[in-house]
């Protein structure tokens, strides 16, 4: 029996999709910054808490600020300058790869490297 015989619907496999390197890195620093603005929040908003009215986790959230955005920039930059033929090249795999890691090891551990870094700087001057 084939597959329309038996009450299933055959659909031919889908077509090879080209990579798009440039969307794929832009899709990632769009979540990056919504997992690093969650965090921020939070790590931020629990020093707050812990420390009430020093003006050191306020610093802390302009600094983790400015320093996100210009690296995202940064990638954002590098993968945006590629071809329309570069785009799909497989060869910039371990590239993206390496790209991705950086990205999200800034996204997740740059807020608290520097939230433990102001407190630690808090502990120190109080």
């Amino acid at each position: 029996m084939d597959k329309v015989s038996q009450g299933s619907v055959f659909r031919p496999a889908d077509p090879v999709r080209a990579v798009d390197w440039r969307r794929r890195m832009s899709d990632h620093i769009a979540y990056a910054l919504l997992t690093y603005t969650a965090l921020q929040i939070f790590v931020t908003m629990g020093v707050l808490k812990a420390q009430g009215a020093s003006l050191l986790p306020y610093l802390a959230l302009v600094v983790l600020v400015g320093a996100i955005i210009p690296a995202c920039r940064q990638f954002e930059r590098r993968w945006n300058r590629l071809t329309d033929e570069q785009t799909a090249d497989p060869e910039l795999a371990a590239h993206f790869r390496r790209d991705r890691m950086a990205l999200w090891l800034l996204a997740i551990g740059l807020p608290f490297a520097l939230t433990a870094l102001f407190r630690g700087l808090a502990l120190l001057f109080a």
